[in-house]
């Protein structure tokens, strides 16, 4: 059955509008009254402000009364907070995921992402390598197979990526975290449940020291 035609103009804004916003192509701080966003979109204003609403609800916008909508900056401290939770997450979905002695074939979408970044990283090409390193995440999770823990880790991962696309020529290559991925997919393959969990979880520390750095020494209180 096909979605009603209401629904898919939404769903499109929506995706539309968080593309926009997740590639920085909408600035934090950027505020436009909604015939402003829909004309950008070339749509109706209901579409886009159900869209509007659903960002709101992820902490990507917020809606002014009578002045539309401001995309929402992402704080140092935000980015504590996500890292904090993102490095107990991901290292307890990884060791489940490694208990399940997960084959290669199940593990390809993994493997996949991370070719991908060693190739975008001797290409150097770091859009492409961040779009990789995105997608190994959120792929890690959907292969665990928590749905209310794939849902909640969506907004922040959504918030890592600002964030990361920001700083993403303010650091070095990225050559320790690419192998730093390889490593942990090698523990996954073998079953390792301890350590993949223990190289998962000083990963997200290290990525969440490295970009707070970055914030204080380019004195960006804000992203």
């Amino acid at each position: 059955m096909t979605k009603p035609a209401r629904i898919s103009r939404v769903d499109d804004a929506y995706a539309r509008l968080k593309g926009e916003i997740l590639s920085n192509r909408l600035l934090p701080g950027f505020q436009a009254p909604e015939p402003e966003f829909a004309e950008r979109l070339g749509m109706s204003r209901t579409p886009v402000r159900e869209a509007l609403l659903r960002l709101e609800a992820e902490g990507l916008v917020q809606l002014v009364p009578r002045r539309g909508a401001r995309i929402l900056p992402v704080l140092a401290s935000d980015m504590t907070e996500i890292y904090d939770l993102l490095g107990a997450l991901e290292p307890h979905a990884a060791a489940e995921l490694a208990r399940r002695n997960p084959s290669k074939a199940e593990l390809a979408p993994l493997i996949a992402a991370t070719d991908d970044m060693e190739a975008a990283l001797d290409e150097g090409n770091l859009e492409k390598w961040a779009a990789a390193d995105d997608r190994f995440h959120r792929t890690l999770l959907e292969l665990h197979g928590n749905r209310r823990l794939i849902g909640f880790a969506s907004s922040l991962y959504d918030q890592a990526h600002r964030a990361r696309m920001v700083t993403l020529r303010m650091r070095d290559k990225p050559v320790r975290s690419t192998r730093e991925h390889r490593d942990i997919l090698d523990l996954l393959l073998s079953g390792d449940a301890e350590g993949v969990e223990q190289l998962f979880r000083d990963h997200r520390r290290r990525a969440a020291s490295e970009l707070l750095n970055i914030l204080e020494t380019f004195g960006l209180p804000q992203l």
